[in-house]
């Protein structure tokens, strides 16, 4: 990776027992049964009216990195289930969608199609122009880390236990990924991790 490409990090709310979900998630349930209570750290100290940046100063801190990232990578699921963030995921950066099979109707807005993710990974990068790419989802998750393509993982851990749902790390084919600890941020009600891939990536 040159000095002038950002990382691709992945950024997920996620519970104690690894859900990122709750049950019965879907395009009309986003988050499932009880997962909203992943995300309620954005909102629940409080929210700027102007820029709904959590009112907790380290919670901010996590939202503000987020916004900053120039290009957006997901799966497919992620992005039918979020409704395809209207088109727009922050302030108008390109959403690269990671699929199977190209849809024969085009996503909405600022996304585009992609079924590789290596070759994804590289027009992210290109898109976001030096900023970090912010990555969303299960399956592109683990696509990309198969592939060598994730950089760090960043996991907003929430003290609850779902019991059931849709786990990050399900399905990862055998084989030991190590991991690093860049940083340990606590916030309000979340516990804000950031790690560097060490083996099994970039």
């Amino acid at each position: 990776m040159s000095e002038v490409e950002g990382k691709v990090r992945l950024y997920m709310s996620i519970s104690l027992d690894g859900f990122i979900t709750g049950p019965d998630d879907g395009p009309s349930h986003g988050l499932g049964v009880g997962g909203e209570r992943l995300h309620a750290w954005l909102g629940d100290g409080g929210v700027d009216p102007a820029s709904y940046r959590p009112a907790d100063a380290t919670d901010a801190e996590v939202f503000d990195e987020g916004m900053a990232t120039g290009a957006v990578l997901t799966g497919r699921r992620t992005f039918e289930h979020a409704g395809g963030w209207a088109g727009d995921h922050h302030d108008g950066v390109p959403v690269f969608v990671l699929t199977r099979s190209i849809p024969d109707e085009p996503p909405p807005g600022h996304a585009r199609y992609i079924t590789d993710a290596e070759s994804g990974v590289a027009q992210a990068r290109a898109a976001a122009a030096g900023r970090d790419v912010m990555m969303h989802g299960a399956s592109a998750a683990q696509a990309c880390l198969v592939a060598g393509q994730l950089d760090e993982i960043e996991l907003h851990v929430v003290p609850v236990l779902l019991g059931g749902g849709r786990r990050l790390f399900d399905g990862l084919p055998p084989g030991q990924v190590e991991l690093e600890l860049l940083r340990s941020l606590q916030g309000s009600g979340v516990l804000h991790l950031r790690y560097r891939v060490v083996g099994g990536g970039r």
